[in-house]
């Protein structure tokens, strides 16, 4: 076959993987977006714990759909209310009772110093997040009128309700301009090309984009409850990384392979011979990582887990499909002004070459030295703080947190948020005397009551989410437990209870924590266990998937001990989300390994031609530049997630980062280079690489690839 008609046959498959392509994305967006199914309970736990149960009762009772805003009101001196004050509020009354379920609020209760008034406005919940925002934002507008010296604070559930959907109003378009600008400038550095970056951040945009729609299709029709906000988040800052990982790697093989063949378009080929093991290898092992999620009792981290694991599948067929026909169709000059020549000059790799062979002079004390660099990081984590309070969970305070912070210093710290007893009408006088006694509880009184449940309201001395409220919260449950005759009927899906059940805000955030707690004991065996498989069936052999799972973990904890060091002493953040160490470990553990794999499966290939030590050196100068700049740029675009005002978020955003850059600049550049030069050929044991002069990968050849 000519030259011409290979290029011909070249150019049409590109034309056409670009067509079906665009076909692809249309039939995405045209899919009709099926229902969103209802969340499984408010925290998306199960039926077997307590406070789903006890949601689900709620349900049989006259006032399932009420929830009380908390109206708190105080002097801006922080001084007495006066009678003109009270007066002013009573007569007020009325303009608050047209929000009210009945059109009536209850006189207001002033506080024993008299410094605080709390008007609690019973609302309809009725009619989902967006009413209960709308209703909220227009109580406020309500009580802004108040005279001078007055301050007025809507607080409770239907108002962290409200402030939490605004945290998120606007922020999938500000998350993906700031991250679509983060990888614009790092790969305009990475190129130094005018052109050449502008291609695969079109491609990785669109791949995000249409990511975002598949995933409003997908989980939902998998019968899992899609919260938009952190969900749709970390999907979008996990694909604009990985899709970029793939197309540096990617490009830095295709600019190699143009300085040896004329045709560009049996560079690509030749290119794609060689990448795609690693990108798929390294796609499939994030898509069984972040799958480990649907063991999750958590709804939230189970729509992750398809959303993350859509995203990564969109990300490997951009970078084997779409990228490729986009590249070979726009020729060589998009490289310029640094176009690839046959036989020309390399620039590339000499930095990594000298670092690499610093390694190889003293491996044994390079590697003894990076292990005590990630021990002693890894210290910084000892005394770490989990578990947030509810008004913890910004980093900006709302209008719900301060109202909720004035509250607790003249009222109960759990007056904010009650806790829910739910128990039998006849038993309902019993397990409000035995609440009271609980160490702990404030008060306690009987509250509504349907044919066959009858709820207990009880408030709480210590704020919601606090180490205090977590025991009185366990204490309460061991001694309604007790209660003869109490336990209501059991919810759906439930076994029935012993005695009466503890549930509300305060019990769901206790119970999310132990699940989080169950979930880690769960999961991170099973990732271990699948990343160590899938290293052993790319590596063929033991010992070096071993010790790559290893520096992982060591990189993970010594990550977690830095930034603990960064949100303990610098940002102030008062403890870690007890949702973080899962996610983070996930992200990390599936990400981190990418780098390894690069690096590794190049260091077998090369190895197959000059030995393992040899091997391992022209590895690491031929995919030095790209693998980090790979790894900066992911760090980068997880760092990213720190725009959203979520702690959470922020948490999860800074360990990816910290452990994503010790994975590039130091696991995989250092510490793994070292273990191979001290092994040799045993690092593939009990698989060999035999080395064959002249075979696959040319022993004369000078390896390129992306700029130091």
């Amino acid at each position: 076959m000519s030259i011409f008609s290979r290029v011909a046959r070249g150019r049409l498959a590109a034309w056409l993987t670009v067509a079906a392509a665009l076909v692809v994305g249309a039939a995405v967006f045209g899919i009709p977006r099926p229902d969103n199914p209802a969340p499984v309970s408010a925290t998306g736990l199960s039926a077997q714990w307590q406070s789903t149960q006890v949601q689900r009762l709620q349900d049989q009772l006259p006032s399932h759909d009420v929830q009380p805003a908390i109206v708190v009101v105080s002097r801006g001196d922080g001084g007495a209310l006066r009678e003109a004050d009270r007066a002013d509020l009573a007569a007020r009354s009325g303009d608050l009772g047209r929000f009210a379920v009945g059109g009536q609020v209850s006189p207001a209760q002033l506080s024993p110093d008299g410094t605080v008034a709390l008007v609690a406005v019973p609302l309809d919940t009725a009619g989902g997040q967006e009413a209960v925002t709308a209703t909220v934002t227009e109580l406020r507008e309500t009580l802004a009128a108040l005279p001078d010296g007055l301050t007025a604070e809507v607080t409770g559930a239907p108002a962290f309700t409200a402030d939490l959907s605004s945290v998120f109003e606007g922020a999938d378009v500000t998350l993906l301009a700031v991250t679509a600008a983060v990888v614009a400038l790092l790969l305009l550095i990475t190129y130094r090309s005018p052109f050449l970056w502008i291609v695969p951040l079109v491609v990785v945009a669109a791949t995000e984009q249409l990511t975002l729609r598949a995933v409003d299709t997908i989980v939902p029709a998998v019968g899992i409850n899609l919260q938009q906000g952190q969900v749709t988040g970390i999907a979008s800052v996990l694909v604009f990384g990985a899709a970029t990982d793939y197309a540096l790697l990617l490009i830095a093989r295709y600019r190699e392979e143009l300085r040896r063949a004329q045709d560009r378009y049996a560079a690509m080929r030749a290119a794609l011979r060689r990448t795609a093991e690693p990108i798929l290898a390294s796609g499939g092992t994030v898509v069984l990582g972040v799958l480990t999620l649907l063991l999750s009792e958590q709804e939230t981290n189970r729509a992750l887990a398809v959303a993350c694991a859509t995203g990564v599948v969109f990300a490997m067929a951009s970078a084997l499909f779409v990228l490729p026909a986009v590249l070979v169709l726009l020729g060589r000059g998009l490289f310029w002004p640094f176009v690839p020549r046959v036989g020309g000059p390399v620039r590339e790799g000499r930095l990594w070459g000298r670092l690499g062979a610093a390694v190889q002079r003293r491996p044994v004390v390079v590697a003894v030295l990076a292990t005590l660099l990630l021990g002693g990081l890894a210290l910084g984590g000892l005394g770490i703080r989990t578990g947030l309070s509810e008004t913890e969970q910004f980093r900006a305070e709302p209008e719900a947190v301060t109202g909720a912070q004035t509250l607790a210093r003249a009222f109960p710290a759990g007056s904010t948020q009650p806790v829910a007893v739910l128990t039998t009408p006849a038993a309902a006088r019993a397990v409000t005397d035995i609440a009271a006694a609980v160490p702990g509880v404030a008060s306690a009184r009987p509250g509504d009551a349907g044919q066959a449940v009858a709820q207990v309201d009880v408030v709480l001395d210590a704020e919601p989410g606090t180490a205090a409220s977590d025991r009185t919260i366990e204490a309460l449950r061991d001694a309604v437990a007790a209660v003869p005759d109490s336990a209501p009927p059991a919810a759906a899906g439930a076994e029935a209870p012993t005695g009466a059940i503890v549930g509300g805000t305060v019990a769901a955030t206790y119970d999310s924590e132990r699940a989080n707690d169950r979930d880690l004991r769960l999961i991170l065996p099973i990732i271990l266990l699948l990343v160590g498989a899938v290293l052993v069936l790319l590596l063929r052999g033991l010992l070096a998937p071993v010790l790559l799972v290893l520096t992982v973990i060591a990189s993970f904890f010594a990550s977690l001990g830095a930034a603990w060091l960064l949100f303990d002493h610098v940002l102030g953040f008062p403890a870690l989300d007890s949702g973080v160490l899962l996610l983070a470990f996930v992200f990390l553990v599936a990400l981190g390994v990418d780098y390894n794999i690069f690096l590794v499966t190049r260091a077998r290939e090369d190895a197959r031609s000059t030995g393992t030590r040899a091997g391992m050196l022209s590895a690491l100068r031929v995919t030095g530049g790209v693998i980090t700049s790979a790894g900066v740029l992911l760090a980068a675009v997880f760092a990213v997630l720190g725009v959203l005002p979520l702690i959470t978020l922020t948490q999860i955003g800074i360990i990816v980062c910290i452990g994503v850059l010790l994975d590039t600049l130091l696991v995989r550049t250092v510490l793994v280079p070292a273990l191979a030069f001290v092994l040799g050929d045993r690092f593939w044991w009990p698989g060999r690489v035999d080395a064959h002069p002249g075979g696959d990968v040319p022993a004369t050849r000078e390896p390129v690839t992306a700029r130091d």
